[in-house]
């Protein structure tokens, strides 16, 4: 059985993300776990961060079996959906459909790939939509294009609007743009890992990167503390166990 790594070499590990997951005894630490945890650990603030370590640390060590997915299924459906649910109440129906799907997976009933990837595309969708950086991207373009105008011998005030609306429009163009590529490549490879409950081929699909989206997402609709909230539900599900071994699950 590996050493328990010492608390401080376990934050050292979640702040060098590649050096990968510090050997722990039991069953190990799954890859897509330890990407959802080093992003997660990167939001958290300073003063929460090295405590949320040491609870994830004490989930982990000596977990047996190991964390499965029907962990990441659980978490998704009872904490990621429901929060971006309230920062997104006009997309609460394509939310509430994934998080029924995620339901479902985590009691080993995991739906279709077709069906998987029917109601990942609109979600995915929303949130990279959301997640874009609109105020950095508008006044970078606001910055070019008014300064092209004054260059073409736009008058100040013709060269303030010409930049302004050449800002917003493509702001949203470029952010469409980048929501419908994200979702159109990711949605068929997360179904395919949900629908064969493939935990090595969802790591492949970067859930970090994931997290940081909804991080951004939710951040971007005012709820600014959405990291602590799913960090501590992450732990508190490592803590309970796999779905299935829980008493009374």
């Amino acid at each position: 059985m590996p050493p328990t790594p010492e608390p401080d070499a376990f934050r050292a590990a979640l702040r060098t993300p590649a050096a990968g997951p510090p050997a722990l005894s039991g069953a190990g630490v799954p890859d897509w776990l330890w990407q959802t945890a080093v992003a997660l650990h990167e939001h958290l603030p300073p003063d929460t961060a090295d405590d949320w370590a040491a609870r994830l640390r004490g989930a982990l060590d000596g977990a047996a079996p190991a964390p499965t997915l029907g962990t990441a299924h659980a978490w998704y459906a009872h904490t990621v959906l429901p929060l971006l649910m309230t920062t997104h109440p006009e997309d609460r129906s394509a939310l509430a459909a994934l998080a029924g799907l995620h339901r479902a997976a985590a009691h080993h009933a995991p739906a279709g790939q077709d069906t998987w990837t029917a109601a990942l595309h609109p979600v995915l969708l929303l949130l990279y939509d959301s997640a874009y950086d609109r105020a950095g991207a508008r006044a970078d373009a606001y910055e070019g294009a008014h300064g092209y105008a004054l260059a073409n011998g736009f008058s100040p005030a013709d060269a303030d609007a010409y930049g302004h609306t050449y800002a917003g429009l493509s702001t949203d163009a470029n952010a469409h743009a980048g929501a419908r590529a994200h979702a159109s490549a990711l949605a068929p490879l997360l179904a395919e890992a949900f629908a064969a409950a493939d935990a090595r081929a969802y790591a492949e699909t970067f859930p970090a990167a994931q997290v940081r989206t909804v991080v951004r997402a939710a951040a971007a609709r005012g709820a600014t503390s959405a990291a602590p909230r799913l960090a501590d539900a992450l732990s508190a599900l490592l803590a309970e166990g796999p779905p299935g071994t829980r008493s009374g699950g």
